[in-house]
């Protein structure tokens, strides 16, 4: 099976965040992780593309998917063939918030 092209729209430190990441490791997938917080282009394009503001996003082969958990991801990949399931635990929690006070 051919990988995707995948470009996340993360924060550096994020339950959010890191589930996303968690998910793209769980199926060994490469991806260009894009940090919308300390650089504001980055966050630009992220909003362009979107069309809203909140995060993350992942890009799946052009597909934008916004503000969306690691959790969402691997189901979106799932439903739509991108990838099989493999039976691997994620790492990190893949559906879980950067605290009580961070929203998306």
């Amino acid at each position: 099976m051919e990988k995707p092209k995948i470009i996340a729209y993360l924060k550096p430190a994020c339950g959010w965040s890191n589930g996303v990441r968690a998910v793209l490791k769980k199926y060994d997938l490469p991806y260009e992780d894009r940090d919308i917080i300390n650089d504001p282009a980055q966050r630009q394009e992220m909003v362009e593309k979107s069309g809203q503001m909140l995060s993350p996003c992942v890009e799946i082969n052009g597909q934008v998917l916004a503000d969306i958990s690691g959790e969402e991801v691997e189901a979106w990949m799932l439903a739509n063939s991108v990838v099989q399931p493999n039976g691997l635990a994620a790492e990190a929690p893949i559906n879980q918030a950067c605290g009580a006070h961070h929203r998306r």
